[in-house]
């Protein structure tokens, strides 16, 4: 007896293989009918003996490919026919797509072999990919996911890649960017008076590198700026020219045996270097590497990555430097380049040789960033290689735009219970990365085709994001409290609507009283939150110039603390001796001194005070030296659990007083204690009066869980003592996993709030 199935599929199943792998799987059950794609994902019609469409479904869901993931499949009978065979028919398109877009994918192990056989027609072709590798949202134009709707439209197949498209059991069957030297994209490279093509170009450019020039390089979205990483002269230069002066420079090599030569590299980052998302990995560097030592100044960590596209192999194939640097070819603080035309201009008198190709970035999108936390990923920078890919949430809600905070931005979108969280944006601080931000709401809207019915956003009314949303007359907007967003951010995630007991610690954050909030112990759940708990607010002296002169703070402490008199202030900073008693004044006369409550600002007045950095180059450097000082004093029998906050109770909120520990820390000093030691103290103090406050927490409410969430959290060493000691005392801790911990998982908490709330 026959039986007729419709299977209705959705999630990442367009680009990736999955219509091919239905082909095959039906032939191999002898099942009759046919596939094709549509707005949802894809729909399926299949015909066979009464158990053989049973056994379909099951194979379905437990043999998919590599870069397919099901979120919701439903079938259901319908009256047989006569077909003879199975077929892949053309997609239809009748109505909003709901499919879901897949990453850009490192290069799979089949391409690369293919691409080093020299009897093979895509020998050294760098631009090798098929179903299960290669670009896919970075080349994306609109839905559903066809080579005619993709920046691969304008190469027209040869017959050899045709025949390979339209064959069903070849492995680049309706593989949208496949392509080969007779008919796909072609390099170029560009310097002064000079243009190669093609093989030509990629040796162009590997000279320049072995030169110790600085080579732009395309890929897949956006462009790179490359240079020999143990070429000191011009690893220096490279910095001179980027403006980017102390900030950590990525590295790519080629490969996990190089790797180890300048890390230590334990399985679960391994497992993180080569995973296909090929993601940028912070590992803990060796001593004596080779490697210049401008890559990454006063940090215990390089950030590495293997080769994502056929180019970047390419590049080590044909004799480049064993390690390169690979950094974001932009000015510092401005979006990435994208167009071969914009990053010739914008890059020149920067690289010494342009690598490009004639394929278009529809998107430009960062690598991203990650590191190793129990054995899983932990993002720093969500980007290539995971976005789209959405966050699934438990419930649904209205479709809601949040457009996240001023720093790290991302912006999300939600269409039923899928969270669309974007690739990185950067800090919206200038007119460039705003018109990035506006571009991104724009592409992911139209591509997605999602009609939001709200914007949420941030309450700081300077934020360039907030003054969007408020200028968007459409659509109605909400405000919502930042650290109460980066908590909602970690229930988005668990899938939790419940009361939790909220952490939230960062360097700003614009608080509900008007004061810069950033140490934030909340009740909270998806509808409202109550503060428990904060620090006791300190003067910021110059606002935002605080932020970049650590010094500044550490003033603030010595005499909002300790109540001292300037002497001890310019025996700590005798360079700013000068500038101590205008500072001192500002705090006496409250001038254009806010008052902050922030955990990020307490880190970096403990690390001017400890003599680790005074003026920061990049965020949160002050407080990366303040971790990896106390990561020196290892768990030696001489610390102690850190010197006790004192806790106060003021309108019903404990506020922290840090007045010990900082006397506790200047008296270190005097004494001659060792500073990795005060350093590690201090992480120990608080982790001391979190879990203290926690404790309290659950005796008057009951509630046992906890998230954790915001800049701070990218501290290894306090996320992981106060997480072990939270659970010892029995209570389950989360927190984020899927977007990063700082803010760029706000728009994610955001758009969850929203979700429940318009």
């Amino acid at each position: 007896m026959q039986k007729r199935l419709a299977v209705e599929v959705r999630g990442i199943v367009q680009g990736v293989g999955f219509r091919p792998f239905v082909y095959r799987l039906a032939n191999r059950l002898h099942l009759t009918g046919f596939v094709r794609n549509n707005e949802d994902g894809v729909y399926i019609e299949i015909q066979g003996n009464a158990d053989r469409p049973g056994q379909f479904i099951n194979d379905l869901q437990n043999q998919l490919p590599p870069l397919a993931q099901i979120t919701e499949l439903h079938s259901y009978s319908i009256v047989p026919n006569a077909d003879s065979d199975f077929k892949i028919i053309t997609s239809t398109r009748q109505k909003s797509a709901e499919t879901l877009i897949s990453p850009d994918i490192a290069t799979c192990p089949e391409c690369l072999e293919e691409m080093l056989i020299p009897a093979d027609r895509r020998y050294h072709y760098p631009f090798i990919n098929c179903t299960n590798c290669g670009p896919r949202f970075t080349i994306i134009d609109e839905l559903p996911y066809d080579r005619k709707n993709t920046s691969m439209a304008v190469f027209r197949m040869c017959p050899d890649c045709d025949r390979e498209y339209n064959d069903p059991a070849d492995r680049r069957f309706h593989a949208q960017p496949n392509a080969c030297p007779v008919c796909g994209p072609r390099l170029i490279s560009v310097t002064p008076g000079q243009t190669a093509y093609g093989p030509s170009a990629l040796s162009e450019a590997v000279h320049a590198l072995n030169s110790g020039k600085i080579v732009a390089i395309k890929g897949l979205g956006g462009f790179h700026l490359a240079v020999d990483a143990v070429n000191n002269d011009a690893v220096t230069e490279l910095r001179q020219r980027k403006h980017r002066f102390e900030k950590p420079l990525a590295l790519m090599v080629p490969s996990v045996g190089v790797a180890r030569r300048i890390v230590r590299i334990c399985d679960a980052e391994e497992r993180l270097l080569t995973s296909i998302h090929r993601p940028i990995v912070l590992v803990r560097r060796k001593d004596s590497t080779g490697i210049s030592p401008q890559i990454s100044l006063d940090n215990d960590y390089f950030g590495l990555m293997l080769p994502y596209t056929p180019l970047h192999t390419m590049l080590f194939e044909l004799g480049a430097p064993e390690v390169l640097v690979m950094t974001s070819a932009n000015i510092s603080e401005e979006p990435i380049c994208h167009h071969n035309e914009i990053c010739l201009a914008l890059m020149n008198g920067i690289a010494d040789l342009f690598l490009m190709h004639d394929r278009e970035i529809c998107v430009r999108c960062d690598d991203s960033v990650v590191r190793n936390y129990e054995g899983e990923t932990f993002f720093i920078r969500r980007a290539r290689g995971y976005a789209p890919r959405p966050v699934i949430l438990q419930d649904q809600g209205k479709n809601i735009l949040a457009v996240g905070a001023q720093l790290k931005n991302t912006v999300t979108l939600t269409r039923q219970n899928y969270a669309f969280v974007s690739q990185h944006i950067g800090d919206l601080e200038n007119l460039e990365t705003l018109e990035v931000f506006e571009d991104t709401i724009r592409y992911l809207r139209e591509l997605l085709e999602i009609r939001p019915v709200s914007i949420i956003h941030d309450l700081h009314p300077e934020y360039l994001s907030t003054k969007w949303a408020l200028e968007q007359g459409e659509l109605p907007s909400s405000g919502l409290q930042h650290h109460y967003a980066h908590v909602l951010s970690v229930l988005a995630e668990q899938g939790l609507k419940e009361r939790v007991i909220g952490l939230a610690l960062d360097g700003t954050g614009y608080g509900t009283d008007g004061l810069i909030w950033g140490g934030e112990m909340l009740l909270a759940d998806v509808h409202r939150f109550d503060r428990y708990a904060t620090f006791k607010p300190v003067p910021l002296p110059g606002g935002e110039k605080a932020i970049l002169e650590p010094w500044r703070m550490g003033v603030a402490c010595i005499h909002h603390y300790l109540d001292q008199d300037i002497a001890l202030a310019e025996k700590l900073f005798p360079l700013y001796a000068d500038k101590i008693p205008l500072i001192l004044q500002m705090i006496e006369k409250g001038i254009n001194t806010p008052l902050t409550t922030s955990c990020g600002r307490l880190f970096d007045g403990v690390s001017a005070i400890l003599g680790l950095k005074s003026e920061v180059r990049y965020e949160g450097q002050a407080a990366i030296l303040l971790e990896s000082c106390a990561q020196q004093a290892g768990q030696r029998p001489s610390i102690n659990e850190g010197t006790k906050f004192e806790l106060e109770e003021s309108d019903g909120t404990y506020r922290i007083n840090a007045a010990p520990v900082i006397r506790n820390i200047v008296e270190g000093l005097r004494m001659g204690q060792d500073k990795t030691v005060l350093a590690y103290e201090f992480h120990r103090s608080l982790v001391g009066i979190f879990t203290d406050l926690i404790i309290r927490a659950r005796e008057e409410t009951g509630i046992e869980k906890v998230a954790l969430s915001g800049g701070c959290f990218q501290n290894m060493l306090l996320l992981s003592i106060l997480t072990a000691g939270l659970r010892d005392a029995g209570f389950k801790v989360y927190t984020n996993r899927q977007v990063p911990v700082n803010d760029g998982g706000i728009s994610l908490g955001q758009a969850y709030w929203g979700m429940h709330n318009i």
